[in-house]
């Protein structure tokens, strides 16, 4: 088969379900396919996940879009994958799951944090170029080690999700640099398992995995991986990397001087860098564009907050879940900026940046007999948008400013949310064509079989549907907001802080 006609494929695992997107070698969408995948939260702020149910879902939606693309399986050249990062499973001596995986928003390790903090700060920070916060994977495995010593003593391997799913495929054990990376085990300058830091939790390195590029092709579909899923028995399987690291990388982002952001279960704003910018406020990653990182500022909760919003007030028994989402967007575009003064925080699972603090929780803020229905969906679109102003301005102050803002993840679908966050972060917001985390590891799938002959190239095949520009009477009402709306989490932290305290029965 000529490179220009194969076919790529890209398998994503995110918060919420398991997305397999096919892809043409000159960057077309051929076919799509998704399968829902369920959260558990045993206790408050803890986010949990089964394994298998990650395998399922994978299964089903590979033949799905097999199906739906209606090509033979050896079409396709190459696979590979994403998922969140710091998203740990662990096998034992025998290869079995000890326990369900602990997400990457779970908040359980928020006391390990600070033991972490208080022990070692500087030295986290000074090795892993990122700071000890419960998103991370060391805190969380401090917790196993406090909370569930049995299990701790059990671990023979721990793999990344996405690694975890790709060796279903592969029978092999390795994970990337950029997912090593997000567990805060690494030395980042060496590109190899710290020692040092392991040590901190007492943690074996013997249970850590070979580290590889993202682009390395580790394996080939096995036989019973084949029958499983329909793909061809040998087709070349390529490592993956984070989600955010592929959705930002299928969204064009192999340049400096362009933002990505995601709304997704969470949201995050994206900048590339030439290397790490070490700073307590920041989180940094190696970049898939050889010789660069990528810096983040996240909010927790997003789409996840959306989805919230529609089954507590706005869903009924029997109602369809995306018409609801439609009916919500139209109430709320009939709405006039600034939701009448509704402000709300979107803090349902603590907060990332600025605040980094587990405990803060959402509110609505300045409701009366005026608002409507129309007026809290909006206000959430406008929450969410002022959350990730706070996450721009990070960056900005810190000299990582972009004028362009690629939009990414299931919220941008919704053109008012897009003009809401092109006004509150007075950029010019562009919609790519596909940009999904699956349509990224696609993409390098290809690079790894040599389809593409760099990262940049596959990049150029990126292509924009829509772009938003500000509006000028919008952005200025929205400067007027700001500060309201960071006065308001600034005077309920510490009431955050105590209703915990409440909830917890101190």
């Amino acid at each position: 088969m000529a490179a220009t006609e194969a076919l790529l494929a890209g398998i994503d695992l995110g918060a919420g379900s398991l997305k397999v997107s096919i892809v043409r070698a000159d960057g077309a969408l051929v076919a799509e396919a998704s399968r829902p995948v369920a959260t558990e939260s045993p206790q408050p702020g803890w986010s949990e996940q089964d394994p298998q149910d990650w395998w399922r879902a994978c299964c089903q939606a590979l033949r799905a879009v097999l199906a739906q693309a209606a090509c033979p399986a050896r079409a396709i050249a190459a696979i590979s994958f994403s998922a969140g990062a710091h998203t740990q499973v662990l096998e034992d001596a025998q290869g079995r799951v000890i326990r369900p995986a602990i997400l990457w928003n779970d908040q359980r390790s928020r006391a390990q944090t600070q033991a972490l903090r208080a022990q070692a700060d500087a030295q986290i920070f000074a090795i892993a170029a990122n700071r000890a916060n419960p998103t991370w994977t060391l805190p969380q495995m401090l917790w196993l080690r406090d909370a569930e010593p049995e299990s701790f003593a059990r671990v023979a391997r721990l793999y990344l999700a996405k690694d975890w799913l790709r060796a279903r495929f592969t029978g092999t054990w390795e994970t990337d640099s950029i997912d090593a990376l997000g567990t805060l085990m690494l030395d980042a300058a060496s590109v190899r398992w710290s020692q040092t830091l392991c040590d901190l939790i007492g943690w074996r390195m013997a249970t850590l995995p070979p580290i590889v590029a993202s682009k390395a092709v580790v394996g080939h579909v096995g036989a019973a991986a084949a029958r499983a899923t329909g793909l061809a028995e040998g087709t070349p399987v390529v490592c993956g990397s984070s989600d955010t690291a592929a959705e930002t990388f299928g969204a064009g982002m192999v340049h400096e001087g362009m933002g990505v952001v995601k709304l997704a279960t969470a949201a995050t704003v994206s900048v590339l860098s030439p290397q790490p910018r070490p700073d307590w406020a920041l989180i940094n990653y190696y970049h898939i564009v050889p010789g660069h990182w990528y810096v983040i500022t996240a909010t927790n909760s997003c789409a996840s907050a959306h989805k919230w919003l529609r089954d507590t007030f706005f869903r009924r028994a029997g109602d369809d879940g995306s018409a609801v989402f439609d009916a919500m967007d139209r109430q709320a575009a009939a709405v006039a900026a600034g939701a009448e003064g509704l402000f709300f925080h979107p803090y349902l699972n603590g907060e990332r940046s600025p605040h980094w603090d587990p405990l803060l929780r959402a509110d609505f803020v300045g409701a009366g007999f005026n608002h409507g229905a129309g007026h809290f969906v909006r206000a959430l679109y406008e929450g969410i948008a002022y959350s990730l102003r706070d996450c721009r301005d990070v960056l900005q102050a810190r000299g990582l400013g972009f004028a362009v803002a690629r939009l990414t993840g299931g919220g941008a679908r919704s053109a008012l949310w897009r003009q809401i966050v092109a006004d509150m972060l007075d950029v010019q917001v562009e919609l790519p064509t596909v940009a999904d985390a699956s349509f990224g590891a696609a993409l390098l799938a290809g690079v790894g079989v040599g389809v593409f002959a760099s990262e940049q190239d596959a990049a150029k095949l990126v292509t924009v549907a829509a772009r938003t520009r500000p509006d000028p009477a919008r952005v200025a009402l929205y400067e007027r907001g700001v500060p309201i709306y960071r006065d308001i989490q600034a005077a309920l932290a510490p009431l955050n802080h105590r209703i915990h305290d409440f909830v917890a029965g101190r």
